[in-house]
């Protein structure tokens, strides 16, 4: 959320936005604590963000950046909802429901980080279908571990009903036939997100934001692939060192050519259409 791409003058509120996203989700993920304690200690979190208390230091520290840059606490707010929902709702009924979940879990991520550079709000479709393919990428690739710590499964249930998985087949040490068939299904899906989110970057007036946009579209892009090559219950889907380096310097020169392309494009021609 705060790479050295963005500007030291971004990073603050940023950084507390994460600091607090990141300590609600561990509440949520937390493998022993009952549920109800869970939901109490993020209504906490949430008084502490809208200064009915200041019982949580990442809440109030959130709070006062909000305040000095004058913006709103919704996509918080919104993320609160989504963790809300992973202690309470353990499966997926379909694309649409996976996609409902992820407008609270993902977009406000990216719209947050938007508004906090002023970027304009034609921007949030693009960033919609990144953070949400995003999110959907991050769901694949723990979806075993997920399923065995948390009994919790993103995958949606009618995949696999169509590809004859089972979802205690999550917990093998290896994907069947049926469940590799499920998880492309889902990467293909996903990699439609993907497509659409090509033209974020470029809409993106900061040129350092829209760096990072053009890194993580094609981190995102690589790991869509792997996806629909590898086991994630017995490989590993992620991007090494090496990787990470590789394609995110093939997002960057990608985005960059993407940024030149509309404003060269000739006049009579929307940009879009570069």
């Amino acid at each position: 959320m705060a790479s050295w791409l963005i500007h030291p003058l971004h990073r603050p509120p940023i950084l507390a936005f994460y600091e607090f996203v990141r300590t609600a989700d561990d509440i949520a993920d937390h493998a022993s604590l009952p549920a109800q304690e869970k939901l109490a200690l993020m209504d906490r979190l949430e008084g502490s963000l809208s200064g009915k208390n200041d019982d949580e230091p990442v809440g109030v520290a959130l709070r006062s950046q909000l305040a000095a840059r004058q913006l709103s606490a919704r996509h918080a707010l919104d993320l609160l909802t989504a963790f809300r929902m992973d202690v309470t709702k353990l499966r997926y009924r379909d694309w649409d429901d996976l996609i409902g979940y992820c407008s609270y879990s993902a977009m406000p991520v990216g719209r947050f980080v938007l508004d906090v550079h002023g970027e304009s709000r034609v921007t949030w479709p693009a960033n919609d279908a990144l953070c949400a393919a995003l999110q959907i990428i991050n769901h694949l690739q723990d979806c075993g571990k997920d399923y065995r710590n948390l009994d919790r499964v993103y995958i949606p249930l009618d995949l696999f009903i169509e590809t004859g998985a089972t979802i205690q087949s999550l917990g093998a040490a290896s994907a069947s036939p049926a469940l590799r068939a499920c998880i492309r299904r889902l990467a293909r899906r996903t990699g439609d997100l993907l497509r659409d989110s090509r033209t974020f970057s470029p809409s993106i007036q900061d040129p350092r934001l829209a760096m990072e946009v053009a890194v993580i579209q094609g981190l995102a892009e690589r790991l869509v692939v792997l996806l629909g090559r590898r086991d994630p219950l017995s490989e590993r889907v992620h991007l090494g060192k090496l990787g990470v380096a590789g394609f995110g310097l093939a997002g960057l020169l990608s985005g960059a050519f993407r940024r030149l392309g509309r404003r060269i494009a000739p006049a009579g021609r929307k940009p879009q259409d570069a």
